[in-house]
């Protein structure tokens, strides 16, 4: 891949400012619309450079790092030196050694000249999974089926027949890239690129020599069920590694398929490292007389049940915390669990409790009195309104802040703000 091709944003049709997510979704959306097995058989060469051009733009733009250097120097940040653009140009060995795996002892690492390196594995895949704090409560395990490349059965990843010998591409000189001239405004530019004619591997099967399986592409697409199982106790963040569940390629480890788990937002609970907090709705009878019922209903299914209270006349309070031990998450790879936090929240009676003055006297009797006296010279009785606003509170300075300035001028005098 090089400047020669096009940007790679292009190439997977994102905008520069796409996430790690966007650039997945698009890269397998691309891959799946230029693949050669997907067009006619006259259209397969061209469709095999656009399949090669998107993987390596993935490649590029998938990885953090390699993508800084992208977007700051473009491919010319790719060289020996590790500096952008400097050192006469891009090292064509560190070239190779970014993007398809080769390089090293100079023209002797390209292919068909004596031998070639390529990466130990081929790229992981990476993707979110939005899981329910049900599920990370109790474990869960996930099927489902996977389309990837793997190295072809009949050829074992030659792409040719079994007595075939790959010819030496004389387009590139066995290299698998070549150099070309593009122009940039007045300029011309030396840039790197995939060769056409051999899609990068320096060698090619003739039409009637290739594999009849993966005409000549060396793997070929296949379904396979997978599973991935959540352990209990599983925090939003951790990722799951199927390990060489990954594509394919012919002299590499296939690498492997990581989903990152997204924890999904409860309606009840609130999570906090291995333990839960919830809210829990009590009447004002039963925060002053007592009770023993379920307050609330745990994860797993299970109602936890409170009985009130411990000691004969406690009472319970508004935003008081009932520690439950034990009742949180699980903790991975242990027998232990946190802890559950219950916040009281106190329901008054509403408009349509209107109990009788005799009860009401009988409550005064009952409930403790205020001993709050306020002195004070004079007393006036004043007109509320009960269902007052707290977003109203300074509504009534038209200045919108304090109406006096606090600060001195000579004089010494505090000065009225001029409204």
């Amino acid at each position: 891949m090089s400047e020669a091709v096009g940007d790679l944003y292009e190439v997977l049709q994102v905008s520069r400012s796409a996430s790690k997510d966007e650039i997945r979704k698009a890269y397998r959306k691309a891959a799946l619309a230029s693949h050669p097995d997907k067009v006619p058989e006259d259209e397969r060469e061209t469709a095999e450079i656009r399949f090669k051009a998107v993987q390596q733009a993935y490649d590029i733009l998938y990885d953090d790092d390699k993508r800084h250097l992208y977007d700051t120097h473009g491919m010319s940040a790719f060289n020996g030196s590790g500096e952008p653009g400097m050192g006469g140009g891009p090292d064509l060995d560190d070239i190779l050694a970014q993007m398809f795996g080769m390089g090293g002892g100079g023209m002797g690492g390209m292919p068909g000249m004596g031998g070639q390196r390529r990466p130990r594995a081929s790229p992981n895949e990476e993707q979110k999974y939005e899981i329910k704090l049900e599920d990370l409560y109790k474990g869960k395990t996930v099927k489902f089926a996977s389309t990837k490349n793997v190295i072809c059965s009949l050829c074992k990843g030659k792409g040719g027949k079994e007595k075939a010998t790959a010819k030496t591409c004389s387009t590139c000189d066995g290299q698998g890239f070549k150099e070309v001239l593009t122009r940039m405004g007045q300029f011309l530019t030396q840039s790197t690129v995939v060769c056409s004619t051999c899609n990068g591997d320096g060698q090619f099967f003739a039409a009637k020599d290739k594999c009849k399986k993966c005409k000549g592409k060396k793997t070929n697409e296949e379904k396979k069920m997978l599973e991935m199982y959540i352990p209990r106790g599983a925090k939003d963040g951790d990722r799951i590694v199927l390990q060489g569940e990954a594509d394919q390629v012919p002299g590499q480890e296939p690498g492997d398929i990581i989903f990152h788990l997204a924890e999904e937002e409860h309606d009840v609970f609130q999570r906090s490292g291995a333990d839960l907090m919830a809210t829990i709705e009590i009447t004002l009878a039963e925060s002053l007389t007592g009770f023993n019922r379920v307050v609330i209903k745990h994860l797993d299914g299970r109602g936890i049940t409170i009985q009130h209270p411990k000691v004969p006349g406690q009472v319970l309070s508004p935003g008081q915390v009932l520690k439950v031990p034990g009742e949180g998450m699980p903790i991975k790879r242990s027998d232990a669990r946190g802890d559950l936090y219950l916040v009281v929240d106190i329901k008054f009676p509403d408009e349509q409790w209107k109990p009788s003055t005799a009860v009401l006297e009988r409550l005064k009797e009952m409930l403790p009195q205020s001993d709050v006296r306020i002195q004070a010279d004079t007393a006036e009785d004043v007109q509320y309104d009960a269902k007052g606003k707290l977003e109203d509170f300074g509504s009534k300075d038209p200045s919108g802040g304090s109406a006096w300035e606090d600060d001195e001028e000579e004089g010494g005098q505090a000065q009225c703000a001029t409204q």
